[in-house]
């Protein structure tokens, strides 16, 4: 695998996308030498959520689940993932019920055993990094359509991040009221 663009093929122009990627994230430049913070730094360990005890009532669960995820999807928003590019350049992504899904991976190991179980682990795979907070509020608007990010996509950890209000902008979130 690859960063920052080795092995990608040309094919004209970059996409809009693909330039928001190659952009400093605003405010923040490289970490200093031996910084443990920063886009190029590891993120740091989750901590696994408490099992859910069984007598809770199904609100109670709920409610559980939701401040789970909110914290989840505060990691997430403050995280450098990789962004893995298709053989033709563009970002990968998976079209799922009227749903376009930017893939994005926790690290390069995740990243291996997509590929691994895509059947494609034998090329060079070429990746951005890029922090959670820009895939949400920047590209997901920019592709048009309901999309949302998998984060570590066929893996136990995976997590969805849909294009519901609250996780990606007002302007690109989807009614469910209509659906």
């Amino acid at each position: 695998m690859t960063e920052n663009g080795g092995g990608a093929r040309e094919s004209g122009r970059p996409s809009r996308l693909t330039e928001l990627i190659n952009m400093e994230p605003m405010g923040q430049g490289p970490a200093a030498p031996g910084s443990t913070s920063g886009p190029g730094a590891a993120p740091p360990e989750p901590m696994p959520p408490e099992p859910v005890p069984l007598e809770l009532s199904p609100e109670e669960r709920v409610v559980i689940g939701r401040r789970e995820f909110a914290v989840r999807l505060g990691e997430f928003r403050r995280t450098a993932v990789l962004v893995p590019f298709d053989p033709y350049g563009s970002l990968w992504t998976a079209d799922r019920n009227g749903v376009r899904w930017i893939c994005a991976f926790s690290d390069e190991a995740a990243l291996a055993r997509f590929a691994s179980a895509q059947g494609d682990d034998r090329r060079a795979w070429t990746y951005r990094t890029v922090l959670g907070v820009r895939l949400l509020d920047v590209m997901v608007p920019m592709l048009g359509m309901p999309a949302g990010v998998a984060l570590d996509a066929g893996s136990a950890d995976g997590t969805l991040f849909p294009p519901v209000a609250g996780i990606v902008p007002e302007a690109a979130a989807v009614d469910l009221k209509e659906t």
